[in-house]
Order: structure tokens, then C-alpha cells, then sequence
């Protein structure tokens, strides 16, 4: 197990950031929970005040679920830049689902993912990331 920790994770936000920058979003979307952390520091490092949430529940703790659960989706409105960000991308079946379920309700925006960790046996390759992720990985928030 890989115990991600606080100094790291600051580092991260900050690549992140640097990666980010030529998108330039106008809003930051972060995957409830996994995402909200990373998705505060970004928004506030950015000065970037349309932050919003929506949930995805995919996995209870370590078992992941048949089915995945996608709820709380915020109005992004048309034309808008969406950078949707989470703390991992693990199967890539969440993020495929979540990215589907915004193309079709908000067609006329355009959508990136930035994650901290990302698995290379993915189905979704994220379009910005820091990390692949070899072990389970223990956040500093859980």
C-alpha cells in the first residue's frame, strides 16, 4: 500500500496546474469524493470560482460495484471549458460513464480529466495525470 501524503499531493496540484493551463477551464468539475480535495486546491490555485461537484459511486471502500451511479450533476450551462478532475483513474469505467453522461446533457461544451494517479490497464486514458498507479494507494484524506 502507498501512503499518499500531504507534501505530495501539494506538489501534484501544482503539476497539474502547470499541465491544465493551456485548457484553460471555466469550470472545475470534481467526481465526489475522491476529487473534492484536489478540486478545492485547483480551483483556489486557479482563482477559478465555478467549481462544482456531481457524485460517482462505483466502489464501496476496496469492492468494486456491478453498477455505477452517477448523480448530482450541476448545471455547467453552453460553451463552456469542463476540466473534470478525481483523485485516481482506476478501471476507467466511472470516468467513460461520467463523460457520456455530460456529452449527451451538455453537448455543446468541451470536456478534460485530470486525476493525481491513473492505472496503465485502464479503459480511459486520462488527458492529464501524475502519477500510474502500481499498488492500492491510501490518501491522506481517507
Amino acid at each position: 500500500m502507498y501512503h499518499y501524503n500531504y507534501d505530495s499531493f501539494n506538489d501534484d496540484v501544482s503539476t497539474l496546474i502547470k499541465h491544465t493551463k493551456p485548457y484553460n477551464p471555466d469550470i472545475i468539475l470534481a467526481v465526489a469524493r475522491g476529487g473534492v480535495t484536489l478540486g478545492h486546491f485547483m480551483a483556489n490555485r486557479m482563482d477559478i470560482r465555478a467549481l462544482f461537484t456531481l457524485n460517482s459511486i462505483h466502489y464501496d471502500d476496496t469492492k468494486k460495484l456491478e453498477t455505477i451511479d452517477i448523480f448530482n450533476i450541476p448545471e455547467l450551462g453552453e460553451g463552456k471549458r469542463v476540466l473534470i478532475v478525481d483523485d485516481i483513474v482506476d478501471s476507467g469505467e466511472s470516468m467513460v460513464a461520467i463523460l457520456n453522461v455530460l456529452k449527451e446533457k451538455f453537448p455543446k461544451n468541451s470536456y478534460k480529466s485530470a486525476v493525481l494517479f491513473y492505472k496503465k490497464k485502464a479503459i480511459y486514458t486520462p488527458d492529464f495525470t501524475c502519477h500510474e498507479a502500481k499498488e492500492w494507494i491510501k490518501f491522506f484524506w481517507d
